[in-house]
């Protein structure tokens, strides 16, 4: 509430008033508007010496960010709630509204009205305080780019807005520049786009959706005129967050001021005065913790999302700059996310666990030969909300576990990582059907002791004798996944080859154990085939992705076009790949992958498989994958492919790497990701996978011979030890 000004306070203000109207006067007898066709001349001279942000504006605006059918909103991102829109997508009665309400002449003036200067100083002084103001929508217009602009300093912001005689007359020099270079419908467009309407809405669209829940093209006489009012004094007159009552009055003075103008009959004043108020106020969302109303779910992929964006260089040099363009930018993001394999993959996420447990099972879903993430689910809320009893990670967190990244490792995966041997001995010339006598426990030439060991040497077992020992091929040691074949075969190709198998095709080390094990001593990192190193769903669906895209690895992409808020595109949308495996051996890995899954190899050498309901639930369709149990069972593991989507699945405790998940789950894992692949491919024509090549298979029916002597050149001479500790004791050590 102003304190009442003293005699001498109102008497000061009535001579300055009448020194100001004298010149008012004085100023208007002049002819031609010669005033102001010298002060332009005087201050600035041209359109084009005004500041850059008056000439080009750089208003910030909301991005907004869409699943991949370009109409359904995750979220947006603001720091100003403020969108742009051309004149022709706002309704003519809020043109009209806005002009009678701030400044009836104009259509008149030349960026300063002289008669609404005088007429605000007359006003303010007989009413006793500020009742008008002298602003045009021209000047209003340079005040609010200038208190805005990102690119001027704090003090200049604030200058902006300062009540000095020196900042009014730089407002007025200013408003006449830009009433002698844009149309008078361009200058309208602009204030309409950067007025502050109350309830942190900017700009008519923000303030159409926030008070009506409605484009500003749907807008009523009424709501028109009640947003019109608001400008004077937006926080004081907003129907939600202030008085309600002084808001319908000023509603009733627009509605006035349009019968004055013409723009409206008394008639229409009165029926749109007798309107009661109708509110539909919405909440603009911001950033991934405020996804649409019953899907948090997305917000994990919307974190991916805005991750990937700050390493674009495209959006800015430095991180900084990068998440100010997706605040400020008005960009229009259509991403990878699509909403029904995603709505599936929630719902098996939770189907195994619910978002109570503390165990969890993260689903990532990728496009082979584009690298797009289609999917990314968990029995998780992404949420900043606070969890019961002091929880770490459940049921609310905000934490990567999908994708890794932010003190996220991963987990293992078990024998899913056996892709990697396969790969690399078929690279080396091996062919699938490469034999050796599987026995149940391996010696191998790697230190070790106590339990695992034999004899001082690391000696891994199958899990299952009775069904794995014997005499194995690729095919069905990879079907029944044989641990003592594949851990034999990484010896015959070289740990360090597989190690880099891996990395190559998106194995990203995390956990400063494995990355440093990979750095110094990949060539003797005799468990890695096993699966010990931590990964993720999202770096698993990609490296089998590369297979099934018959070895074209493509970076993981979110997003599907990237548009400016001038619509032009960014070059940031399309697939980064590259060819990593020659294409007959991603066909050979994947002839043998068809065997775990319950499907036939081209050659009828599957006998067996780990994850054979898969062929059921996927109806026949050809499909390929491999299951991953870590030791003791602390993760269940399983990925599927299609030549269409790869999908990975892990189950763990994303806290505890001691609780172990057990083996009982592994099938509902199976089921689980399964089902995202028979929704990813629904609809979509049957593909095939192409056979490999005869070299490439092999002859079955013949026990393979060692390959020759030089291709394992160096095997010897690598120093023969291995960390001697057990694996779950490296993965404490990983975690802390």
């Amino acid at each position: 509430m102003a304190r009442p000004r003293s005699p001498l306070s109102r008497l000061l203000t009535v001579l300055l008033a009448g020194v100001l109207a004298g010149l008012v006067l004085a100023v208007a007898a002049l002819p031609g508007n010669l005033l102001f066709g010298l002060v332009t001349r005087s201050a600035l001279g041209a359109y084009a010496a005004l500041p850059d942000a008056l000439r080009t504006p750089a208003t910030p605006q909301r991005s907004y960010i869409y699943a991949n059918d370009g109409k359904t909103l995750i979220t947006t991102f603001y720091d100003v709630n403020r969108t742009d829109v051309p004149l022709s997508e706002i309704a003519p009665v809020m043109r009209q509204a806005i002009v009678a309400a701030e400044d009836r002449r104009f259509y008149d003036h030349g960026g300063a009205d002289l008669r609404g200067l005088l007429r605000a100083v007359v006003a303010n002084v007989t009413g006793g305080g500020t009742e008008q103001g002298g602003s045009t929508l021209t000047m209003q217009y340079v005040r609010n780019v200038l208190k805005t602009d990102p690119s001027r300093t704090a003090e200049e912001r604030k200058a902006a807005t300062d009540p000095t005689v020196g900042r009014k007359l730089q407002e007025i020099r200013y408003a006449s520049a830009l009433e002698k270079s844009l149309s008078k419908d361009e200058i309208l467009n602009r204030y309409l786009n950067i007025a502050y309407f109350g309830s942190g809405a900017y700009g008519i669209a923000a303030a159409s959706q926030r008070y009506f829940g409605k484009e500003p093209a749907e807008l009523t006489l009424a709501e028109a005129a009640l947003l019109a009012g608001l400008v004077q004094s937006p926080d004081a007159y907003s129907p939600i967050d202030g008085d309600k009552d002084a808001a319908l009055a000023r509603r009733a003075y627009v509605l006035d001021s349009m019968v004055e103008t013409g723009a409206i009959t008394a008639e229409q004043a009165a029926q749109a005065k007798a309107e009661k108020l109708t509110l539909h106020p919405t909440e603009q969302p911001n950033g991934c913790t405020a996804t649409a109303q019953g899907h948090d779910d997305w917000g994990f992929f919307c974190d991916y999302l805005r991750r990937w964006w700050l390493t674009q260089p495209a959006f800015g040099s430095t991180a900084e700059e990068r998440e100010q363009a997706l605040r400020r930018g008005g960009y229009t993001v259509v991403t990878s996310l699509d909403p029904q394999i995603q709505a599936t993959a929630q719902k098996q996420a939770t189907g195994v666990y619910g978002y109570g447990n503390k165990r969890a099972l993260p689903i990532a879903a990728v496009e082979p030969g584009t690298g797009r993430v289609l999917a990314m689910a968990v029995n998780r809320h992404y949420s900043l909300a606070a969890n019961p009893d002091g929880q770490a990670n459940h049921p609310n967190t905000v934490n990567p576990l999908i994708s890794g990244g932010g003190g996220v490792d991963g987990y293992q995966a078990g024998s899913t990582f056996k892709l990697f041997t396969m790969l690399a001995a078929l690279e080396s010339g091996r062919t699938l059907s490469t034999g050796f006598d599987a026995p149940a426990r391996l010696p191998t030439r790697y230190p070790a002791e106590g339990e695992g060991s034999c004899d001082g040497h690391w000696c891994p077992a199958n899990a299952n004798p009775e069904w794995m020992d014997g005499y194995r091929m690729m095919w069905d040691g990879f079907g029944r996944s044989v641990n003592t074949y594949f851990v034999w075969l990484a010896e015959q190709v070289g740990q360090d080859k597989v190690v880099e198998m891996a990395q190559r095709l998106g194995i990203t080390f995390r956990a400063d154990a494995d990355a440093e094990f990979a750095r110094t001593n990949a060539a003797n990192w005799g468990s890695f085939t096993l699966g010990v190193a931590a990964t993720t769903p999202l770096d698993l669906a990609n490296a089998y992705a590369t297979v099934a895209a018959e070895g074209m690895y493509c970076a993981p992409l979110p997003v599907v076009s990237v548009k400016t808020a001038d619509g032009e595109a960014v070059p940031v949308a399309d697939p980064s790949c590259r060819r990593v495996l020659d294409a007959d051996v991603a066909r050979a890995a994947t002839d043998a992958a068809r065997c775990p899954v319950g499907q036939q190899s081209a050659y009828g050498q599957c006998n067996g498989g780990t994850a054979t309901a898969v062929d059921d639930i996927l109806d026949g369709r050809p499909v390929a994958g491999k299951t991953g149990s870590s030791e003791e069972n602390a993760t269940e593991t399983f990925v599927g492919y299609t030549p269409q989507v790869a999908v990975a699945g892990i189950a763990a405790n994303p806290d505890d790497p001691t609780d172990s998940v057990g083996s009982a789950v592994q099938a509902e894992v199976i089921d689980a990701v399964a089902r995202v692949i028979a929704t990813a491919v629904e609809g979509k024509p049957e593909k095939d996978f192409v056979a490999p090549s005869r070299e490439l298979a092999g002859d079955p029916h013949r026990p393979s011979e060692r390959p020759p002597a030089q291709r394992d050149r160096g095997q010897d001479d690598r120093a023969r030890t291995e960390d001697p500790r057990s694996l779950l004791d490296r993965w404490f050590d990983r975690r802390g």
